[in-house]
């Protein structure tokens, strides 16, 4: 089979770069080579960061490819930073397209934190430790555990809409809910075992779908939902595991509270760094939020948060109860009753911490907190 042959290049083509070359050489006949011409980031290089945890996403999002635009029109799927072409068909009818919507200047770091620090259930917890407890034990930490399985169900169910619905020019928060997601999913499992693991069994269901999950999933944008799932509902368990040690029988729900603890701040920091962001960028929405967090007071002073398993009358909490006092017997429950005080106190101390960080605490200054709420600071 004939084939073609280059011809002989001119005495003008000799001074022409290889690259300049082929390009002409190609376009005569036909081939369409834009995408071989350099960008201007090409030939750049990073420096080793293998003594510095590896190479990151916030290292090499540099130039055009570190630029996340204040508004996308981005319908393709197309990479942040890649050229566009006329012909690519919309793939997405995403309705996050503003930048303020969604983004936190912390997003990659948190995506490699979540990253790096995935655990297994199977064989990170040291389930040889669990050893028969008194009936009335072994019951509330089955109860609690049932509670705990819903919850972070819906923890994990309520994002995920989220990510279909972003610009992959976002694609930072995008990733990072995805690591949330597989969080959730372990801690489904996690207290799923546990409830399963050692003679009990679950429990009563305790949420309905209301309280636990349908005021998170009917939010109407990403912002609302955020305040509501990762402000209030993940940040009143985060305040529950960080007490871990306190209503822990052995080292696997040790391990379980500690490991859920680590993940649970992920998603609380997603939260309140997103805030902040919307603070400060679009300054006209703070009465928006403002009005989210008077609903989110509202519920957790009324024991509405089906996210709170401190919530006051609920099966969660009379578990809660018989775990943190010891036992069911009348001197016991008062103790449990005395230190879950001590938690829901420290849950709304926690909660007021974070809206200050999120550069929102001038609520706690004018009076517009819910007083209720107050009085558990300053108990």
């Amino acid at each position: 089979m004939a084939t073609e042959t280059r011809p002989d290049r001119s005495e003008g083509e000799v001074h022409k770069s290889a690259f300049e070359q082929l390009m002409e050489y190609g376009r005569a006949r036909g081939y369409k080579l834009d995408w071989l011409s350099p960008r201007e980031t090409f030939g750049s290089h990073l420096e080793s960061r293998a003594e510095q945890g590896g190479l990151l996403l916030q290292d090499v999002d540099r130039g055009p490819f570190g630029q996340a635009p204040d508004w996308s029109d981005n319908l393709t799927g197309r990479p942040r930073g890649a050229l566009t072409r006329a012909n690519t068909p919309r793939v997405g009818n995403y309705s996050v397209r503003t930048k303020a919507d969604i983004w936190l200047k912390n997003g990659a770091q948190l995506y490699e934190e979540a990253v790096q620090r995935q655990w297994s259930s199977a064989v990170d917890i040291p389930w040889e430790t669990l050893e028969e407890l008194p009936d009335e034990i072994e019951r509330a930490e089955c109860q609690l555990a049932t509670f705990l399985t819903e919850v972070e169900f819906v923890a994990g169910d309520v994002p995920g809409k989220w990510i279909a619905e972003t610009t992959p020019d976002y694609y930072e928060p995008r990733m990072y809910l995805i690591t949330q997601i597989m969080d959730e999913a372990r801690h489904l499992d996690v207290f799923r075992k546990r409830a399963l693991a050692n003679g009990g069994g679950l429990m009563l269901q305790v949420s309905n779908s209301t309280a636990a999950g349908g005021v998170i999933d009917s939010a109407r944008d990403f912002t609302e939902m955020s305040a509501r799932l990762h402000i209030s509902g993940e940040g009143s368990v985060l305040s529950l595991f960080r007490m871990g040690e306190r209503m822990s029988y052995n080292d696997a729900e040790k391990a379980i509270y500690r490991l859920a603890a680590s993940d649970e701040s992920r998603h609380v920091a997603f939260g309140v760094m997103h805030l902040q962001y919307l603070a400060q960028t679009d300054p006209e929405r703070r009465e928006e939020v403002h009005s989210y967090l008077d609903e989110i007071e509202l519920g957790l002073v009324a024991a509405a948060n089906g996210q709170n398993p401190a919530a006051r009358g609920t099966p969660s909490n009379a578990a809660l109860t018989v775990l943190l006092g010891g036992g069911t017997d009348p001197a016991s429950l008062r103790e449990g009753q005395n230190i879950l005080l001590a938690v829901r106190q420290r849950q709304v101390k926690e909660y007021v911490q974070r809206i200050r960080v999120a550069g929102l605490g001038d609520r706690f200054e004018n009076g517009r907190a819910n007083p209720e709420l107050m009085r558990y600071v300053t108990a």
